[in-house]
């Protein structure tokens, strides 16, 4: 499904695409990628939730005759039935003016002490494949599920504290606004030993929703939490194919983009979040078009294993989240938007995005110069970088007392300052490393057990670090990947199947103990939801081995690439000042003076699509020209700073060949869009490039400032694209800033 607005805002590559049709007198309705034709979609008119969430409220209602209980905030529903057996009875993306459940199923699914329990449920249901009305009448409780026993409705709550201390997007809000809905439930009878509650949010301006389930042990006597799903829904299938056959993967749901904050082991989402979110097929849905029905089309979220947590008497356990996206569209550059919408809301410290200097010298006189060297610069970060010296597990006191006296300066330099620290990637010994299941192994080779002694030890040393220097910054690399071992581990962890569960929950705990403290956190791993900051973009490291020249468009591909479904806020990026992984002189931008163009373009290349890199070597800058380079480069970024870490609009990727380019976009600036292209070649090129403003909020005209210059005013067409014509210096940049008129 496309949603009318690409009527306006195809973007990029179809935008050229139908540029090219009418230059050679084709009408746009005759190319099949034509933003021409009317796609179906909601009615035309309706207000867009990507220009204005405003009018997208959530509510949590309950009806009159007390039967049912709507979440709805105008662009997704999920209605629930509260009388004669709890369970979800729809699920609509309202936008799309669609259904996506077609089955009723259990709320959640748990097994305590080895006893399977189903929470909620209905049963009766004729055919899978679609759900009727007509029918919930006859459908009745499942008479072996647990009851529902009390309704509760209110806000969103935070789900930890964020201390704000750095340039962050002014929409960001923490919490989330809201509704949220607790269903508690129990076995039957007067004295049940532990009760269930179901957790629901649903957020304003976003289609999206969150849901996580509490056991409460009622009991005297300690109970195990096996096994928890905490989402079980039956969605609407993407298609049916007929056959199946090895190598062929069946297409899952693509209506809805799913995640929790139990995610590691990868830097998208898709990766991080394999072990929690699964789709699995639906033997009871008999009437699948799929003869072996085997079409992947049950979402279930839950551990794989585990989490095998032991609950005493009084205390309860409480699962992950599992948060669901509910897209209105097929286009690729909409649905990007909608996940960068849901990270912006769910992790706003990912918005916050400072210029950062890795140093690769700890001694105390070149870690103040660099700091002194960021201040002048306008550099907001210094980390003491891998192969720096630095050892953040050093707890001397004259070790502590030499950087807290560093710290100092930088924070009255207005510079952050902090260190790397390896965790994972490493065999520290003595009983204290993962020891896999037999047939399984360890994600990078070896990994410390964070529930050893050693591992508690580390987080000691580093909260130890942090809480006495005052550093504000934690580079954390080979963080928990999800490792299994088999090695019990008392009183944390008694084996293989809380082993997972047991060390995420040191992990979490540990950077929300640094987001709280406003600690920033470099994490190259998906931990957004429980906290990180930032993640590498996604880069072969010997890539920055290369000549110089092929990192700059190494560079711009990898952006393009990388923020398809991030912020480029969320993403790192890399600079070699210093030699990195070999390379020589070819690839070495020291000393900088001497290579001053390179410099400038590696930074344009980062700056003005609105990514941070690792700027690492020993020093910002060599000479006075360097020096001045860097401060216009960095001012430049800072006046544009708010459109620059908007939204992005991807137009040509990068291929060494011709220009390439994205835009930035936010309909609730000032400064409605800026569009940085690049020319990667050694002559000026001159290029009209057609500029998708329909998510800038423009239409019918607008104004257009060239590098700087006096606006002039700029047609759009029906689709909210303007023609710009811009020459591009020989291996430098152009940039247009557009404004209401």
């Amino acid at each position: 499904m496309i949603h009318p607005s690409d009527l306006r805002a195809r973007l990029p590559g179809l935008a050229i695409a139908c540029a090219c049709v009418a230059a050679i007198g084709l009408p746009e309705t005759g190319n099949a990628q034509s933003t021409g034709s009317a796609p179906p979609g909601p009615a035309i008119g309706r207000v867009d939730w990507h220009l204005d969430p405003a009018p997208f409220k959530a509510r949590a209602d309950r009806s009159a005759d007390g039967a049912t209980l709507t979440l709805d905030n105008g662009l997704v529903r999920r209605v629930l039935r509260l009388e004669n057996g709890c369970a979800t009875i729809a699920l609509d993306d309202l936008a799309g003016d669609r259904s996506l459940l077609r089955a009723v199923g259990p709320e959640a699914l748990l097994t305590i002490d080895g006893t399977e329990h189903r929470i909620g449920g209905l049963v009766g249901q004729p055919n899978r494949a679609f759900l009727l009305p007509a029918w919930l009448a006859a459908m009745s409780a499942d008479p072996e599920a647990l009851r529902l026993t009390g309704i509760e409705t209110g806000v969103t709550v935070e789900r930890f504290p964020w201390k704000r201390s750095r340039h962050h997007a002014p929409a960001a809000a923490w919490p989330p606004p809201g509704v949220s809905a607790r269903l508690d439930f129990a076995p039957a009878g007067d004295d049940p030993p532990f009760t269930v509650s179901v957790h629901y949010e649903l957020y304003d301006g976003l289609p999206a929703f969150s849901k996580w389930i509490v056991v409460t042990n009622r009991s005297r006597k300690p109970l195990t939490v096996d096994r928890f799903t905490a989402e079980h829904l039956a969605i609407v299938e993407p298609s049916n194919p007929v056959d199946d056959a090895p190598g062929v993967i069946l297409p899952h749901p693509d209506a809805l983009h799913v995640e929790t904050d139990q995610a590691f082991g990868g830097f998208g989402h898709e990766h991080a979040c394999r072990h929690a979110v699964r789709w699995r097929e639906d033997p009871a849905f008999g009437t699948q078009v799929n003869y072996e029905k085997k079409m992947p089309c049950l979402l279930e979220v839950g551990p794989f294993r585990g989490p095998a947590q032991e609950v005493a008497p009084g205390n309860s356990f409480e699962s992950f989240r599992a948060f669901v996206l509910v897209q209105d569209s097929t286009d690729r550059e909409r649905r990007g938007l909608a996940v960068r919408r849901f990270k912006r809301t769910l992790a706003p410290w990912a918005t916050e995005n400072p210029l950062m200097h890795h140093l690769l010298d700890s001694r105390p006189e070149a870690v103040r110069r660099a700091i002194d060297q960021a201040a002048e610069v306008g550099f907001e970060m210094v980390i003491l970088s891998f192969g720096s010296g630095f050892d953040a597990e050093n707890e001397s006191a004259d070790h502590l007392a030499r950087f807290k006296a560093l710290a100092d300066h930088a924070r009255a330099r207005g510079v952050d300052l902090g260190a790397y620290s390896l965790l994972s990637s490493r065999q520290i010994g003595s009983g204290n490393d993962v020891v896999p299941a037999p047939g399984e192994k360890t994600t990078f080779g070896h990994a410390p057990a964070l529930t050893s002694a050693w591992g508690l030890d580390y987080f000691r040393k580093l909260e130890k670090l942090y809480d006495t220097t005052g550093f504000t910054v934690l580079e954390h690399d080979g963080s928990y990947p999800g490792d299994w071992d088999v090695t019990p581990r008392p009183p944390l962890q008694r084996g293989l199947d809380d082993s997972q569960w047991a060390q995420w929950r040191i992990i979490r705990d540990w950077y929300r103990w640094c987001r709280e403290r406003g600690v920033y956190l470099n994490v190259p791993d998906h931990y957004f939801l429980a906290g990180s900051n930032k993640c590498g973009m996604g880069y072969r490291e010997t890539n920055w081995s290369l000549p110089r020249a092929e990192q700059v468009i190494h560079t711009r591909q990898n952006i393009f690439d990388g923020t398809w479904e991030r912020t480029p806020s969320m993403g790192w990026m890399f600079v070699p000042l210093a030699q990195y992984h070999g390379g020589g002189a070819a690839a070495t931008i020291e000393p900088l003076a001497e290579h001053l163009d390179h410099y400038r373009r590696m930074m344009e290349s980062n700056l003005a699509l609105g990514v941070q890199a690792c700027y690492r070597g020993p020093r910002l800058y060599d000479t006075d020209a360097t020096r001045e380079m860097v401060r216009g480069q960095v001012a430049w970024y800072k006046a544009h700073r708010d459109i620059l870490e908007s939204d992005v609009l991807h137009l040509r990727r990068a291929d060494g060949r011709d220009w390439d380019g994205m835009l930035h976009v936010n309909p609730r600036l000032e400064k409605r869009a800026l569009l940085a292209v690049f020319n990667p070649l050694d002559e000026p090129i001159e290029r009209t490039i057609p500029v998708p403003l329909y998510y800038a909020g423009l239409e019918g005209s607008c104004l257009a400032s060239r590098g700087g210059a006096e606006a002039e005013r700029v047609p759009l067409d029906r689709f909210s694209r303007a023609e710009v014509t811009l020459t591009i210096p020989a291996g430098g940049m152009a940039w247009v800033v557009f404004r209401a008129e």
